[in-house]
């Protein structure tokens, strides 16, 4: 995870600066998915990283409603050498969800999450499947029980404890990313009709 430090609007651009254990390690350029929307980092200074989300990020995330102190999930860029672990995640968030229900499964914690849902939605492939991938936040997890705008997903201690998943409550809007698999099945499809 990592912190926000500093927030800066310029014009309707959102200058995000964060500290991370990994600071260190990166450079201008870099892509990093926070809380799944990825962005690139602009600037390198003090122990921290600054990223900038402009008007198109701001309104399909959260992130406009972030403020300083808030913890975001942050993920670095696959490694073309490196395992696929997981779903496959782009790191372009779809819309936000908003938390709705959050239970104790004595151990782990079910969440459920609304979203809007509309037919040209489902038709551009917005949609969730029962066992499924979503990304919540940028977190990665497969889909228990979805209906026409809702899904849940189960998390486990470590994701709890690792993630802002511990700061999810009823009310909190977070980002989902849906399948890219789901949605190239629905543009195909969409192409041949």
């Amino acid at each position: 995870m990592a912190r926000v430090v500093a927030i800066e609007h310029e014009q309707d651009n959102v200058h995000l600066t964060l500290t991370c254990p990994f600071v260190e390690e990166l450079s201008i350029d870099q892509s990093i998915a926070h809380n799944g929307v990825c962005l690139t980092v602009v600037r390198l200074e003090d122990n921290s990283y600054t990223v900038t989300a402009m008007r198109e990020t701001l309104e399909r995330s959260n992130l406009g409603l972030l403020k300083v102190g808030d913890e975001v999930n942050v993920e670095r860029s696959m490694l073309m050498n490196g395992r696929l672990d997981g779903h496959i995640v782009q790191g372009h968030v779809d819309q936000t969800a908003v938390c709705i229900a959050v239970e104790d499964q004595q151990g782990s914690h079910q969440y459920t999450f609304k979203y809007e849902s509309t037919k040209e939605m489902v038709k551009h492939g917005y949609f969730t499947v029962d066992k499924g991938s979503v990304t919540v936040n940028g977190v990665s997890l497969t889909v228990c029980r979805p209906t026409a705008d809702t899904f849940q997903v189960c998390i486990i201690p470590y994701t709890f404890d690792n993630t802002n998943f511990h700061a999810i409550k009823e009310g909190t809007v977070v980002n989902i990313e849906f399948d890219i698999i789901g949605k190239y099945i629905a543009r195909m499809h969409e192409l041949q009709n």
